[in-house]
């Protein structure tokens, strides 16, 4: 006589404690390989850069926020022409062309040399056929503001001021209070150009 069957409430049973404790296995599981990637981290070195209390390393070639020498532009559109996003805007009254006594850029007035931060992808392909290599790539990487107006940056105006680069908002509000800012700030002020390793050279 063959043995009497399973009943169904007990296999159910069965079934259903299994998948309880295994469920139970794998959440102490999955916690313990946190822990174990917690614990791992916990007492290593730290990384993070309290920034903007203190400085960020940049790389030697890190593309910022152009810096500009209008006296040496002579508005020969070539770096608007290799812009991939047709992102900088040029105008002047009449051709100019480099005083080789000066070193400066002389005839018409540049009107206009502006760059739209809104488009601006910092590929650095604008200073590869500048033949006076007057634009830049700096190292300021902040450019935060209140509208889309501001993003536009009117760098002949910035001339006027002695400036080649704008001076952003989080910059001037830190100066006294960040040593390292300040320091920024005063460069900036003096007219002073970033390192230029991120400009690509003309081959």
């Amino acid at each position: 006589m063959p043995a009497n069957p399973t009943p169904t409430s007990q296999k159910t049973t069965s079934t259903g404690l299994d998948t309880y404790l295994r469920d139970i296995w794998r959440s102490i599981r999955s916690i313990a390989i946190g822990m174990r990637i917690t614990l791992k981290y916990m007492f290593s070195r730290t990384v993070t850069i309290q920034y903007p209390f203190e400085r960020l390393a940049f790389a030697p070639r890190y593309r910022g926020i152009h810096e500009f020498e209008a006296e040496k532009c002579i508005a020969c559109n070539l770096c608007a022409k290799a812009c991939p996003v047709d992102c900088m805007y040029i105008d002047a009254t009449a051709p100019r062309k480099i005083d080789p006594k000066t070193q400066k850029a002389g005839g018409g007035e540049l009107v206009r040399f502006a760059i739209d931060y809104q488009k601006c992808m910092f590929c650095a392909l604008c200073t590869e056929p500048c033949p006076t290599e007057c634009i830049h790539m700096g190292k300021n990487h902040d450019l935060s503001a209140y509208s889309r107006d501001d993003m536009i940056v009117e760098f002949t105006d910035l001339d006027k001021q002695g400036l080649r680069t704008p001076i952003p908002l989080w910059m001037k509000r830190n100066a006294d209070s960040i040593p390292w800012v300040g320091a920024e700030l005063e460069r900036v002020q003096r007219g002073e150009l970033a390192t230029k390793e991120a400009d690509i050279r003309p081959t």
